[in-house]
């Protein structure tokens, strides 16, 4: 039985890996302009059937923003600077051009960028029905380079734009010490109001491959995200839409409405998605987040943005264990000593039922001997030798399932300590000792999954054995293929793995050595 019991902790991590690798969404790729559409220079995308010519409800079609700008429209830019993020907005639609955040970095160790350029739609831009191409006028300036860098300390900016048929005031105001913003947009003149999110403002990387990138919706308290694929033709989510947002594993950029909108709209253009909100004109005011996925930092906020920290279907389990190593980082300051310390409060209450299986599985292997003699004599008759030995069990109070109980319970927090690991910004670039400088990412020598190997190799050797001897050489290969799959696993968590190996050999050397003089009938 526990050959079965190993087996189905290699399988259920292989489906975890599996389902990563093949269902996590994929990043995308800017290609070819969606079939069906022509564009010309400066020109929306022109639809080329009839029937595509026919207006979405709520759902945008694609504009290319790269109109011509008239002579003497020169775009004029205004840098916003606090003590958290670098933002650069543009004349252009009064919209957001680039954003730096300043205490995260890159791979090559400069502040990281959530939005370089202005992205295939201008980030924040207002729309008017399907059409997005007010964002490329040119809109009036109130207001100077900001600098913000003291906690606290306000500075606002306005854009205007005034036409025969319309008028548009946007203000931004920005505060010190906090990666969100105010935005009211007023609007008059125009049949509709829209306001994009845009296509890359909050995203830092596309590529990662085992966390969703792309647009969420939270509607009331249920999150909804979305990928290119899902929107291949434009969606509109409508309900008590809370926000929107753009993320990926780390970062997002939310836009949270002070009132009622009237929908989410989602599209994708050149695989590309996007995402913005719908209203009416007037006054639209809203609060705007461009920064980390720092769960209680964001339920401080108390505007529902926790949400967009997402550890899946265990996330019963996954957040108090977070919260747990939250406190634990606050007392040792370190992660991996923290996460050390998880393992070692997360195992005591599964000690009695841990001790309980070891000890059954002891007996399995004391009971063997009867076992075969059974298989022997009634080989022939294999009713009859089951019979039998189901009650020798019953005689000697064996459990074929006790090893697996524990197994099984260990499970969801597995998987809900890997999505912590994995999900929890917390952990990007948070070092351990020597070599593990990133506990989110895989080690980069392999030392640790090896040593989680050869640890799990001791343990086998340890752990009672009822199999016949050819079944024994098949379980030899289970400390290869769990090796092979933690290579690429976060070193947190082949920590976690390697830590509760050394507690479960220790308890099965404490169970071997008290149970070494004792016959069946006395266990």
């Amino acid at each position: 039985m526990e050959k079965r019991a190993v087996i189905f902790v290699v399988l259920s991590v292989a489906v975890l890996i599996v389902f990563q690798y093949f269902f996590a969404p994929q990043p995308t790729e800017q290609g070819d302009s969606p079939k069906g559409v022509v564009s010309e220079p400066g020109q929306a995308p022109v639809p080329q059937s009839p029937e595509a010519q026919a207006p979405v409800p709520h759902a945008p079609e694609a504009v290319v923003q790269d109109v011509p700008v008239r002579s003497g429209d020169a775009e004029q830019l205004v840098t916003v600077e606090t003590d958290l993020f670098r933002a650069v907005l543009s004349s252009r639609g009064g919209t957001v051009r680039s954003f730096v955040l300043k205490e995260y970095f890159d791979e090559a160790g400069q502040p990281l960028t959530l939005l370089e350029d202005s992205g295939m739609y201008r980030a924040l831009s207002i729309g008017s029905d399907n059409d997005f191409s007010i964002s490329n006028q040119n809109f009036q300036i109130e207001g100077a380079d900001l600098n913000l860098k003291s906690p606290g300390r306000q500075g606002s900016v306005s854009f205007s734009l005034i036409t025969d048929n319309y008028t548009i005031k946007r203000t931004y105001t920005f505060t010190g010490g906090t990666y969100g913003f105010d935005l009211t947009d007023r609007v008059e003149g125009l049949p509709g109001y829209r306001i994009a999110l845009g296509t890359d403002l909050g995203i830092h990387d596309r590529k990662d491959r085992y966390a969703h990138v792309g647009p969420v919706v939270l509607v009331d308290a249920k999150r909804k995200q979305y990928t290119a694929g899902k929107l291949k033709k434009p969606k509109a989510v409508t309900g008590n839409i809370k926000w929107i947002a753009l993320e990926d594993k780390y970062f997002f950029a939310a836009l949270v409405p002070a009132g009622p909108m009237a929908s989410a709209d989602l599209w994708s253009y050149k695989d590309v998605p996007a995402v913005s909100l719908s209203g009416r004109p007037g006054e639209q005011s809203f609060y705007v987040y461009v920064g980390p996925k720092r769960r209680y930092e964001l339920m401080d906020l108390d505007k529902g943005l926790e949400a967009i920290v997402d550890f899946g279907f265990f996330s019963m389990i996954a957040i108090p264990i977070f919260w747990l190593l939250k406190e634990l980082f606050a007392i040792t300051g370190n992660y991996g000593w923290s996460i050390i310390l998880l393992t070692l409060i997360i195992r005591i209450p599964f000690l009695p039922l841990v001790s309980k299986s070891q000890r059954s599985m002891k007996k399995m292997q004391m009971v063997q001997p009867k076992v075969k003699d059974i298989r022997d004599k009634y080989k022939k008759n294999p009713e009859k030798m089951n019979a039998e030995v189901m009650a020798l069990y019953k005689k000697y109070k064996v459990n074929p399932l006790g090893g697996c109980l524990p197994l099984l319970l260990q499970l969801p927090v597995f998987f809900a300590l890997y999505k912590v690991l994995l999900a929890a910004i917390e952990l990007r670039s948070a070092p351990w000792v020597f070599w593990i400088v990133d506990l989110s990412i895989k080690d980069p020598y392999y030392v640790l999954p090896l040593v989680m190997g050869v640890s799990m190799f001791f343990q086998m050797k340890m752990t009672p054995s009822a199999g016949d001897p050819k079944q024994q050489k098949i379980m030899q290969l289970m400390p290869v293929i769990f090796t092979f799959m933690f290579l690429w696993f976060p070193s947190g968590l082949v920590l976690y793995w390697l830590v509760n190996n050394m507690l479960a050999i220790g308890q099965q050397y404490y169970i071997n050595k008290s149970m070494k003089d004792q016959s069946l009938e006395e266990v």
